[in-house]
């Protein structure tokens, strides 16, 4: 059985540049990989806030969230 991993961004250099690493450096055998770009999944906002996600980038493994570096709040993704 794999565990659920969602990458949340809003399409910055920053979050582009940590998809790239984090995405790709992760076990497919191990994690079903969802990524999620604010850009053009503004529905899933609220979601992501839900979870914890309090700025992108941030990859959120079985409910545990990781924030990467720092792109934007999500009070900037949300404006």
């Amino acid at each position: 059985m794999t565990s659920k991993a969602i990458f949340y961004h809003a399409g910055c250099s920053v979050c582009i540049e940590a998809e790239q690493q984090f995405v790709d450096a992760l076990d497919r055998n191990r994690y079903s990989v969802e990524v999620v770009h604010f850009g053009t999944q503004r529905d899933r906002i609220a979601e992501a806030e839900r979870l914890g996600v309090k700025s992108v980038p941030a990859l959120v493994i079985d409910g545990n969230v990781f924030h990467i570096n720092y792109g934007a709040s999500m009070a900037d993704v949300k404006g």
